[in-house]
């Protein structure tokens, strides 16, 4: 990543301070809140995959820096939306923030971060930066949605499974790769093709996300955190449906009454990589990044270029 950061550094640093004042808010509480949000952000990849998308095409310029808080904003919005809805009480370590303020500040808070979104936006006229992520949005929607309604019975076809990681993960990353490029090409073909190469990546860090729940020698001991959660992931997809019908139905009612028992998990676990279900769901992450290789490779040689393949591997080598 450190060539990454050696391309984009500088950019990056002045966008921490642009998204800080984005989000200032006069209510006490609400800036209590952004200041804790702030302290304990991510590795910040969607802005990165911004800042590349949009250097790719042309200089970074303050639409792109609009653009690039824009992701974020709404990123942030839709992870304390999904830790009110998945009742989860951490986020990167830390106590999330319904932990700590509840649910309905929690909720209240997303609206916040999602309005000071659109704000940003119609204030400076970026309404295809608004078209764009809004489409985002909608989708990520969709696929929690198709997730909550499909993994009820535990009968998940792998189509189903890349339709609700398309819209559910692939889709904003797919908005940060086209939003960065449109900031400074203002091409409607280039915008397209950087969604097409964002959504490649998205599906393959998906994946990669997957496979860290059964772990290996490369990513350490299995969390079984999905199973906990009767997630259907792609390895845990493949061998259900490959294994014979009375081993498939031992897993499932494993899944369903006994997925808090370490030992069941531990199983279930075994199953999923004697049938080889880590090894496709690897081989499908690799299938995905090569794609969006191939689309990065349509355009011309450069350190840009360099950096935004690092980062997408990075998204499929990362240990964490």
């Amino acid at each position: 990543m450190k060539f990454v950061t050696d391309i984009i550094g500088e950019e990056l640093g002045i966008f921490e301070t642009k998204f800080s004042d984005a989000v200032k808010s006069n209510t006490a509480l609400l800036d209590r809140v952004m200041k804790y949000i702030i302290k304990r952000k991510g590795k910040q990849l969607r802005p990165m995959f911004v800042f590349l998308s949009a250097k790719l095409h042309g200089p970074v310029n303050e639409s792109t820096y609009r653009a690039a808080a824009l992701v974020e904003l709404l990123h942030t919005a839709t992870l304390v939306h999904d830790d009110v809805v998945d009742e989860s009480l951490e986020r990167r370590g830390f106590f999330s923030i319904n932990a700590i303020w509840k649910n309905k500040i929690a909720v209240l808070v997303g609206d916040y971060l999602l309005s000071k979104g659109l704000l940003l936006s119609t204030d400076n006229n970026d309404f295809e930066h608004l078209h764009i992520l809004s489409e985002a949005v909608k989708q990520m929607s969709e696929g929690e949605l198709l997730q909550i309604e499909k993994s009820r019975n535990l009968n998940l076809s792998e189509a189903v499974y890349f339709e609700i990681i398309r819209n559910k993960t692939a889709s904003l990353l797919s908005s940060a790769c086209g939003v960065g490029a449109w900031s400074t090409s203002k091409d409607a073909a280039v915008c397209n093709r950087m969604k097409l190469f964002g959504e490649k990546v998205g599906i393959a860090f998906q994946i990669k996300d997957d496979l860290f729940d059964y772990g290996s020698d490369n990513i350490g001991k299995p969390t079984g955190n999905d199973i906990k959660e009767k997630k259907l992931t792609l390895p845990l997809i493949y061998t259900l449906n490959k294994i014979q019908t009375a081993k498939k139905r031992e897993l499932i009612y494993l899944i369903k009454n006994e997925n808090k028992k370490p030992d069941k998990v531990k199983y279930i676990i075994e199953q999923v990589v004697a049938a080889g279900g880590m090894q496709y769901a690897a081989e499908k992450m690799n299938e995905y990044r090569d794609e969006a290789m191939k689309i990065l490779y349509e355009f011309p040689e450069s350190d840009v270029r360099k950096a935004l393949e690092e980062l997408v591997r990075y998204t499929t080598d990362r240990k964490y």
